[in-house]
């Protein structure tokens, strides 16, 4: 929205997972100052977050703190909570959606559009993946390229290790029987889908692919045994295995795909052997590839539970480290296309 001098005032909204490591995040970064946090549990209401900012049930309380900057970690997402915030003139800064407006749906598009410009305020979406991997680090990568044949992030991931099992076993749907588990039969992963088309459409869009179509392929696998996982059972004859791919083609030729292969547990899937995290690869002249990992550390030794919540630190901290930026930009929408790349704000800073 604007750029000065004194720290821009940040408020968080939602303290889940990512929610939590975005407030660790803005305290320690310099030229942020937390201001206030949105919670929706009665009992997490008048505490201290940190640096004095209250924690508060009402939008009304976090607005009167005056942040300059929410940034948005709901589970799921509400246009019209983000349309309020961007008309009082607040910028937001949000995990959970929006990562290329240009290609949303159009009403919320314009709604989210309008408020924006009715406040002089900017609204930009990234994380993981979708977000950073998907977005960023292509477009950096595609700088070493003098022309691109084709763009390609394969993910593979283990949910059995995450111990939110309500996102494995609701939102994503394992465990459920094969029919249940599709776009048509569920909102949920419609929605999911759809961020991930998103992320397809920007790269083609940024990159001059012209693209005719984002296509979606979804297979699942069935286990044949029971897996235990933390507070749930996947029993046999459900789903522990998905894939999808969405492939953006233009007159026919697959220019741009994003590759998910996500199980929990062992599974009979015959697919393609694939590196755990996310490997990358432009094929052009010349052609780039490169491997990427969340990790609580390469060098030192960790629980795994400390490796699964790295991935939370870097989705809270690619929306926080871009702060900056999206304060700076002009009103509207600015996608990682739009904006120069996040680098981390503390640092090496004690």
């Amino acid at each position: 929205m604007s750029s000065h001098h004194a720290p821009i005032r940040v408020a968080q909204w939602a303290t889940g997972a990512v929610g939590r490591e975005a407030i660790a995040g803005i305290l320690d970064a310099p030229g942020l100052e937390l201001v206030a946090v949105k919670v929706h549990s009665p009992g997490k209401a008048g505490a201290d977050a940190g640096n004095g900012a209250s924690t508060t049930l009402s939008v009304d309380e976090l607005l009167a703190a005056r942040p300059d900057v929410v940034v948005y970690t709901p589970r799921t997402p509400s246009v019209d909570e983000v349309c309020h915030l961007l008309a009082a003139g607040v910028d937001v800064v949000t995990t959970a959606f929006c990562f290329h407006p240009a290609r949303m749906a159009e009403p919320d598009r314009s709604r989210l559009l309008e408020a924006a410009r009715a406040g002089g305020s900017t609204l930009h979406g990234s994380g993981l993946n979708p977000g950073n991997f998907s977005a960023a680090v292509p477009l950096a990568l595609s700088g070493l390229v003098h022309r691109l044949r084709k763009v390609s992030l394969t993910e593979r991931a283990d949910w059995a290790v995450y111990e939110s099992t309500s996102i494995t076993f609701d939102a994503m749907r394992f465990g459920w029987p094969p029919e249940d588990v599709s776009e048509s039969a569920s909102d949920l992963l419609a929605f999911n889908a759809d961020l991930f088309r998103q992320q397809v459409w920007l790269l083609g869009d940024a990159l001059g692919a012209d693209l005719d179509e984002v296509a979606t392929e979804h297979e699942v696998v069935v286990t044949e045994e029971r897996i235990p996982v933390f507070d749930r059972v996947i029993e046999p004859g459900t789903v522990n295995a998905q894939r999808w791919r969405w492939t953006g083609r233009s007159a026919g030729v697959d220019l741009v795909e994003i590759d998910c292969r996500w199980t929990v547990g062992p599974t009979t899937a015959d697919w393609p052997a694939a590196q755990h995290g996310w490997t990358l690869q432009l094929e052009g002249d010349p052609s780039v590839s490169a491997h990427l990992m969340t990790l609580a550390s390469f060098s030192e030794p960790r629980s795994m539970a400390d490796h699964v919540r790295a991935a939370s630190v870097a989705t809270a901290m690619q929306v926080v480290n871009a702060i900056p930026h999206v304060h700076a930009a002009p009103p509207g929408f600015a996608s990682s296309a739009d904006l120069p790349v996040p680098r981390s704000l503390r640092g090496f800073r004690a």
